[in-house]
């Protein structure tokens, strides 16, 4: 267990787990941020919230997704983004879910929103999982090496 401790708290890792999660939310965010219209037709065809919350979401979600993607990838806010992020990605996980245990054929809304964009199925899932496992290793295992002191 201590090899493993000893890995994990490696700081070349936790920097690598910070650049991926950071950039995969960037790059979630760009599209959703450009095309909130679309991004708002994803939300609504998982049919888990009110219509009224649904605009609300599709404008708020990609902004703090680019935040804290930013955050997460200078050093800044480490800890709060990474739990954001964490949180961001159970709900994804929770709303892949269920749209694969109801059998919807429907856009995940991950990336490219609209016509052309991902289906829901095991791939995503999977890799939101895996994106939640290195938002734990950064949270149980990244000290302030790579990170301003400030907020992380």
């Amino acid at each position: 267990m201590n090899t493993l401790n000893k890995i994990l708290s490696n700081k070349y890792l936790l920097l690598g787990l910070r650049l991926v999660l950071g950039g995969v939310f960037i790059y979630a965010a760009v599209y959703k941020i450009a095309e909130p219209e679309d991004f708002a037709r994803s939300i609504y065809n998982y049919r888990m919230l009110p219509e009224e919350t649904i605009n609300l979401m599709a404008i708020i979600m990609p902004w703090l997704e680019l935040i804290c993607g930013i955050f997460i990838i200078i050093g800044s806010f480490v800890r709060g983004s990474a739990v954001l992020i964490g949180l961001m990605l159970l709900v994804f996980i929770i709303a892949i879910s269920s749209a694969l245990a109801r059998g919807l054929d429907i856009s995940c809304g991950c990336f490219k929103v609209g016509e052309g964009g991902r289906l829901v199925g095991l791939t995503t899932l999977v890799e939101d999982i895996l994106m939640v496992a290195a938002v734990a290793v950064i949270l149980a295992f990244g000290g302030p090496s790579f990170s301003r002191k400030r907020g992380s």
